[in-house]
C-alpha cells in the first residue's frame, strides 16, 4: 500500500499527526532546519547577487536519504513544517535537498487537533516563495555583516585579549541603542522645575465646591515664572 508522505518539524507532532491521519501517511520530523549556509566559509557570492551557497547540515544527511526513499514512493509528498518564514523554508530546503518527481504540496494549520489538522490537509496549498525569500535574505544579512565584521572587532577591539566580540544585523543595531540611551542618561543635566494646579471656588456663595484645574501642556515652569502665575492667579477672577 501505498503511504502520502508528511514532513513536520517536531518528532512529537509527527506522532500526534500520525495518529491523526492514520495508516495512509507516513509522517517523519525533520527536527529543524535541514539545510544552511557552511560554519567556515562566507557562502554567499556578493558579485553574483548576494548568491547563498547551501549545504545539508550535520547530523541530517541520513534523513536526507530517508526522505528521499519515502519521496520516491509516495504519491505526494506533504509539507506541514511551522506556519511561520522559518517553517516556509525548511519545506523549501527539504524539496531542494531531496531533488524528488513526486508532487509536494504545502499544508498549514495552527492547531494540533485532529479536526484543524484534517481540515488543513483539505486544503493543501503551495510553498510561499516570499515567505522562502525573506528568510533568505535574514540569513544572507545574518551571514555578510557578522562575517564580516567579527574579524574586524577581534583586530580592532579584542587586540589579542581573549574577548568574545562579534557584530550581527540585529545585536549591532541594539547595541547603537543601548550606547545612545546611556549617553542621554550620562548627559543629563538635572533641573528644578514646577508643575501648576489651582483650587477655584465660587466667590460670595455658600457653595463650598471647588473645582481643580492643572495647566494644559507639557511646559515645565521654573520657580520664578511658577510663583509669579501663582501671584497672577490669586490676583484673578474666573
Amino acid at each position: 500500500m501505498t503511504k502520502n508522505l508528511v514532513i513536520v518539524e517536531s518528532p512529537a507532532k509527527a506522532r500526534t499527526i500520525n495518529r491523526y491521519l492514520g495508516d495512509g501517511y507516513e509522517v517523519v520530523a525533520s527536527v529543524g532546519h535541514v539545510r544552511d549556509l557552511p560554519s567556515k566559509t562566507m557562502s554567499v557570492d556578493i558579485e553574483n547577487g548576494f548568491l547563498p551557497e547551501y549545504e545539508i547540515m550535520p547530523g541530517k544527511k541520513t534523513l536526507i536519504q530517508n526522505l528521499k526513499k519515502l519521496a520516491k514512493k509516495s504519491d505526494i509528498v506533504y509539507l506541514a513544517t511551522d506556519p511561520d518564514r522559518e517553517g516556509e523554508a525548511i519545506s523549501w530546503h527539504i524539496m531542494e535537498a531531496i531533488s524528488t518527481k513526486t508532487s509536494a504540496k504545502r499544508v498549514i494549520f495552527h492547531e494540533i487537533t485532529e479536526q484543524g489538522v484534517k481540515e488543513a490537509f483539505k486544503n493543501p496549498t503551495d510553498i510561499n516563495q516570499d515567505l522562502v525569500n525573506a528568510q533568505q535574505a535574514r540569513r544572507i544579512l545574518d551571514r555578510v555583516v557578522g562575517y564580516q565584521l567579527s574579524p574586524l572587532l577581534w583586530k580592532k577591539i579584542a587586540n589579542g585579549f581573549m574577548l568574545r566580540i562579534s557584530a550581527g544585523r540585529v545585536q549591532s543595531i541594539a547595541l547603537k541603542l543601548i550606547v545612545d540611551r546611556q549617553d542621554e542618561i550620562d548627559n543629563f543635566k538635572p533641573k528644578e522645575y514646577w508643575n501648576l494646579s489651582v483650587a477655584l471656588s465660587m466667590e460670595d456663595s455658600n457653595d463650598s465646591t471647588r473645582f481643580y484645574a492643572r495647566m494644559a501642556g507639557s511646559k515645565r515652569y521654573g520657580g520664578e515664572e511658577a510663583k509669579k502665575i501663582q501671584s497672577d492667579l490669586r490676583l484673578s477672577n474666573f
